[in-house]
């Protein structure tokens, strides 16, 4: 990927079980995040042939979700692969969460213990429609990417929820994370299945 002058940034991601952060790793499943200023057309226009056929030789199962950076702060290897965004605009509608962190070596106790609390009602949560745990490093340098009917539901998890507010509160308290990454999306697309469908197939028009 880094001969290919259309993507600018990209990182291959391991994925957590059950769609967040998870201490046990999903071997059958990758995530692939690249930014570019190339419209999208399809996965081989963007990845070239190469990365293209090596997936279609493993048959592998692809999912596909076009995104547009709206809001965001923090860093991700020390640059901002989305470029300098605002804090908050009025955009609403789909919306899609990246949440990323590098935990910090004397801190990665008390995060492991704090995640499955914060993680359980995710699931259940109004507006919620999907979840994918992803991390570069395991246990290290971990984030959750997230897709919310609107905005709206996704701060009611996010800040509303008991158990996620109390660990937001924890990692600024107990400073556990030594570099981080918070960016809002519109989703442009979703193409392909993940575990067999494609779960925002009805929210885009």
């Amino acid at each position: 990927m880094w001969r290919n002058k259309n993507i600018h940034f990209y990182k291959l991601l391991g994925c957590g079980k059950g769609g967040t952060f998870d201490i046990h790793p999903d071997v059958q499943q990758w995530a692939v995040l690249v930014t570019t200023n190339q419209p999208f057309t399809n996965n081989q226009t963007l990845y070239g042939k190469f990365i293209t056929n090596w997936w279609k030789s493993f048959n592998c199962e692809l999912f596909t979700v076009v995104l547009h950076p709206t809001e965001g702060h923090g860093l991700w290897d020390g640059k901002k692969p989305f470029g300098t965004l605002p804090k908050q605009t009025a955009e609403d509608g789909l919306t899609a969460v990246l949440t990323r962190a590098t935990i910090r070596l004397s801190k990665l106790k008390a995060f492991w213990q704090n995640v499955q609390a914060a993680a359980s009602p995710l699931q259940k949560a109004e507006g919620f429609l999907m979840s994918v745990g992803i991390g570069e490093v395991p246990w290290i340098k971990q984030a959750t990417f997230s897709v919310w009917q609107n905005k709206q539901a996704m701060k009611q998890y996010a800040y509303g929820t008991k158990q996620h507010a109390q660990v937001i509160g924890k990692t600024r308290k107990e400073n556990w994370y030594s570099e981080e990454l918070f960016v809002r999306f519109k989703v442009l697309q979703a193409s392909g299945t993940l575990n067999g469908i494609n779960p925002l197939q009805d929210y885009l028009h």
